[in-house]
């Protein structure tokens, strides 16, 4: 099933035909403000609704993240060899050590970064390189601690692409991942049942019709289930937390007016805008305050 959070709180299945929405809200009483949450805390089954006809066509709907704020986002860094190769180069990386899950460990993103795929994304400085990054995502369905990685596939309620926005600098990768708007989740959350292999999945991205990221999630250094693992030794993940695999090679600055068009095989495809702000990080006057 694709699970899909639309007009605020709400939440629904994409139908059969693949355009419309069938509203699970008021059939299975759900009441919370993060519906997809309350539906996997609780004992809900969806999967009589899914022939269902629909109640609302797609396009009159607003898509909304599938989890307005999750408790974590949290985010594998460099886990495809032809990015760290492209990191290297930039000048994101200045060594040619390898660097891996196990030496680097996982990053956190500020959930309040998280926006649905209707939303634009919003370049905080105009001064700034901002680079995109395709990710497949998904959501944890069960509170998971130390759990190994062939039982850690079981934990993956469902799969979603994230778009992981990211300002170039030298300051903590935390911080110039988690500016608002810089976590783009959606459209939808799809089952492992539809989604298949999720370690041979197509993913693409293309700015302005440009495409700049193409490769497969065969590619990645380390499986979801490797990732899942790896996190949950130092932190109980609960459910609805996200948690995203790395981006491949390919990642590029945007900028005002651009339009970014990303795709999964067998997950989904969005559309987003991106705006900038007319801020300068030079000008920002951040006033130090220090001891004699």
């Amino acid at each position: 099933m694709k699970f899909v959070t639309f007009d605020g709180d709400r939440l629904g299945v994409v139908s059969e035909s693949g355009d419309g929405v069938v509203d699970l809200t008021d059939r299975l009483g759900l009441e919370s403000e993060e519906p997809l949450v309350e539906y996997m805390e609780g004992d809900y089954d969806a999967s009589e609704y899914a022939d269902a006809d629909a109640d609302y066509a797609l396009d009159e709907v607003t898509i909304e993240a599938p989890i307005d704020r999750p408790g974590k986002v949290i985010a594998a860094p460099l886990n495809y060899e032809k990015h760290i190769e492209e990191a290297i180069a930039d000048r994101d990386i200045t060594t040619d050590e390898w660097f891996s899950i196990e030496d680097k460990g996982y990053f956190l993103k500020a959930p309040s970064s998280v926006i649905g795929a209707e939303e634009n994304i919003v370049i905080p400085f105009n001064d700034r390189r901002i680079d995109h990054e395709v990710e497949l995502g998904f959501v944890i369905g069960e509170a998971t601690k130390d759990v190994d990685s062939d039982e850690a596939w079981d934990r993956i309620f469902g799969y979603t692409i994230l778009l992981d926005i990211s300002v170039r600098g030298d300051q903590d990768r935390s911080n110039r991942k988690s500016y608002d708007t810089f976590t783009v989740v959606g459209p939808y959350v799809v089952t492992p049942d539809e989604v298949g292999d999720p370690q041979n999945l197509d993913l693409e991205l293309a700015v302005n019709g440009e495409v700049r990221q193409s490769a497969n999630t065969s590619d990645m250094v380390y499986t979801c289930a490797d990732v899942v693992q790896y996190a949950s030794i130092g932190a109980t993940l609960d459910v609805g937390d996200v948690i995203t695999t790395g981006t491949p090679e390919g990642v590029g600055p945007l900028r005002d007016g651009d339009t970014v068009d990303a795709e999964i095989e067998n997950v989904g495809s969005m559309t987003v805008g991106v705006e900038e702000r007319d801020v300068s990080f030079a000008d920002v006057d951040v006033e130090k305050h220090g001891t004699e």
